[in-house]
């Protein structure tokens, strides 16, 4: 429980604070990160937003957390501090704000508290553990006996873990229950029967949570939370005046993802269920006649993007928007009744409330003209897959930059941090993404933006600056990015004979030693078989064995090469001689068939700007910098990142995304970056 919050009337600067926390911390002082700290002290007290991208090695998050924490202390406010992965949440929660805290409780005359926030749903639900799951499971239970063996044992560990757990939190759950049974005990928000009419709700893990964070001075979130806050009409998050955004280039496909919605035959047929016993088995049964025809439809359609909405499934989807709303007719108003029967409804009419709603987004965004249209809508699923997914369609926003323009950046003073922002040497790639107008300051001296345009000189909107701190690496003394200029380019047949003996000559002069970035799944695998009969080095490949495992191994061998997908991209950590090569197979482009950034290249099109730059570019830029960013994690780190892509030397677009890139010590000459290798070999320990 955190201490009662005292006013210190005129803490020491953040110099002064900055200094004393890296002493604490057996850290040195870096110049990137006293510029950052001084930068982010500036914002809040100016109100101007601020976009840093402050390189790996830079201390960012002692950079914005000192001057957060002084701010909330003298303010007696709460800070939001929102990431995009549960790795960096914990870090923060963990390791670093304990040790700020001690650190920092001298100086500011108290020790400063924090808390941790996630969604309802990932809080264990008391009254769902102590009355079970109204509803009735889901149809591909009823007939696997052993799926409901494995979910029965599951609850059952789940219930017996309540009566430990302090917080109720998921994540602290070692090892974790499928998605399947942790909704036997967990709620969504529009669930909830609220913390007044709960018969446990004294107690409740959430509201325990949500009070903890309105007491803290700093509170740790998440991004998809920070889209839940701006979405909705009531506030989830406690009051702030500053928000402090890590992992920034992640915010706009993580807000993304939380404003898509979602229908399926199964959402149509679960609630009939949940209504069935509470309203006339004729209203609910129009629900269920309508999980039929729209399954049907669903099956004769074929995935990918829907530009214009068929007959059939206008029908489909308008009939069971209009189900829906029968339903909660006949539910009615609450009424004050007993528990359960206020559970039962509350379930059900939540789920109805999200079928009608989003049947409703679903035709609405058919209505007006292509090029006015706010949505986008595709099928999904594939029945001919090794893993079949059954349909389902889907609304998401063509663009995000309006709702973090007004409900973000309008409601606090918002940094946004990450090591990778200046897309092409400039803020203002990833500005129009978050609806910040252009800056007329440059994070670099290389010119121009995704578009290859001047920026517009629309000067409304909010204010903000940008600021590159740079690293503290030296990353043209100690790496080199080789772009295989002399490789054809990449086709649709998967590696050419001439791509994998590249590889085999970049792994045998490596030692091993190497993480393979690979575009897909198929092309890693591909790699991995061709090569584990003609290197000496052990192999391992994404999905042979959980992620985490996969890249322990790698860690623990010196000689070992991993190779993997998007996850591996941005999420593998490993400093020292054990990975000093990082190869990518190809320029990690969208796919061309993926409904959002097809449809949001379309629309910058109709615009009169280019879409494959605006879009398609720029998720290449910050996965390709966020994959050339796994080589350098300590600053004694050496290595070589191998692009084995001619089209990042030779294409138009190439000087823009290699102006995204770390300073490297550019060449095309592939016996340079053998030798190179090496060496490096050579002088690594095993």
């Amino acid at each position: 429980m955190p201490a009662d919050k005292s006013v210190r009337s005129a803490p020491p600067g953040v110099r002064e604070l900055l200094n004393h926390a890296v002493k604490a911390v057996g850290g040195a002082e870096r110049d990137g990160q006293v510029r950052m700290a001084e930068a982010v002290a500036e914002a809040i007290r100016t109100g101007e937003h601020l976009a840093v991208q402050a390189g790996t090695g830079t201390g960012k998050s002692l950079a914005y957390l000192v001057p957060a924490i002084r701010h909330a202390v003298e303010r007696d406010s709460t800070v939001v501090v929102s990431t995009a992965t549960i790795a960096l949440q914990r870090q923060l929660v963990d390791r670093d704000l304990p040790r700020l805290a001690d650190a920092l409780a001298g100086p500011l005359g108290r020790a400063p508290t924090f808390a941790i926030l996630k969604g309802r749903r990932n809080y264990l639900c008391l009254h769902r553990v102590h009355t079970g799951a109204p509803e009735e499971p889901e149809d591909t239970a009823l007939f696997d006996a052993f799926t409901v063996s494995r979910i029965g044992r599951e609850v059952k560990r789940l219930h017996e873990w309540s009566s430990d757990t302090e917080t109720g939190d998921r994540d602290e759950l070692v090892p974790g229950v499928s998605e399947r049974a942790w909704r036997q005990v967990s709620v969504t928000a529009k669930e909830c029967l609220g913390v007044a009419r709960c018969p446990v709700g004294a107690d409740c893990f959430a509201e325990r949570a949500r009070a903890e964070a309105g007491r803290a001075d700093v509170v740790v979130t998440n991004h998809a939370l920070l889209a839940i806050n701006a979405l909705q009409e009531h506030q989830v998050l406690p009051e702030h005046e500053v928000t402090i955004v890590d992992e920034a280039h992640e915010l706009v496909d993580r807000v993304t993802s939380a404003a898509t919605a979602e229908l399926t035959p199964a959402m149509l047929s679960t609630a009939a269920r949940r209504c069935g016993r509470l309203i006339d088995a004729a209203v609910a049964d129009r629900l269920l006649e309508c999980a039929d025809g729209l399954s049907l439809v669903l099956d004769d359609l074929p995935p990918g993007r829907i530009d214009r909405l068929p007959t059939a499934l206008g029908g489909a989807v308008a009939a069971a928007r209009d189900a829906a709303r029968a339903c909660l007719t006949a539910l009615g108003p609450d009424h004050k009744e007993d528990v359960e029967g206020a559970t039962a409804r509350k379930l059900a009419r939540s789920l109805l409330d999200e079928v009608h709603d989003t049947a409703a987004r679903l035709l609405e965004s058919f209505e007006d003209e292509q090029a006015d249209r706010f949505d986008v809508v595709w099928r999904s699923g594939d029945s001919f897959s090794a893993s079949p997914r059954p349909p389902a369609l889907h609304v998401a926003p063509l663009t995000v930059a309006g709702l973090l323009r007004d409900r973000v950046f309008a409601s606090s003073t918002t940094v946004l941090t990450s090591a990778t922002l200046a897309l092409g040497g400039s803020f203002d790639t990833l500005a129009r993404q978050w609806g910040l107008p252009p800056s007329p300051a440059r994070a670099t001296e290389v010119a121009g933006t995704a578009t290859g345009k001047a920026p517009p000189t629309d000067d409304s909107g909010p204010s903000w600056t940008g600021l590159d701190v740079g690293s503290p690496f030296d990353y043209r003394r100690n790496g080199i990015l080789y772009v295989a200029k002399q490789l054809p380019a990449p086709g649709r047949d998967g590696l050419g004979a001439a791509t994998l003996d590249e590889l085999a000559e970049l792994i045998d002069a490596a030692g091993g030693r190497t993480l393979g970035l690979f575009s897909s799944m198929r092309a890693a695998k591909q790699a991995a078989e061709a090569l584990r009969d003609r290197v000496r080095y052990p192999i391992l490949c994404q999905g042979e064995d959980a992620t985490a495992l996969l890249v322990g191994k790698f860690a623990d061998d010196a000689r070992a090469c991993l190779f993997g997908t998007l996850s591996l991209w941005q999420g593998v950590d490993v400093p020292g001689p054990s990975l000093q090569l990082v190869v990518v197979d190809r320029l990690p482009f969208p796919r061309p068939d993926d409904p959002v950034s097809s449809a949001r290249q379309r629309a910058v099109d109709a615009r009169g700007g280019n879409g494959f730059l605006t879009v398609a570019a720029t998720h290449a830029a910050l996965l390709l910098a966020q994959g050339a960013g796994r080589l350098h994690r300590s600053g004694s780190d050496r290595g070589v990142v191998a692009v084995l892509d001619p089209r990042l030397a030779t294409a138009r677009y190439g000087g823009f995304l290699r102006a995204s890139l770390p300073p490297l010590w550019p060449t095309h000459d592939p016996r340079v970056v053998r030798d190179a290798l090496r060496r490096l070999d050579a002088a690594a320990p095993d």
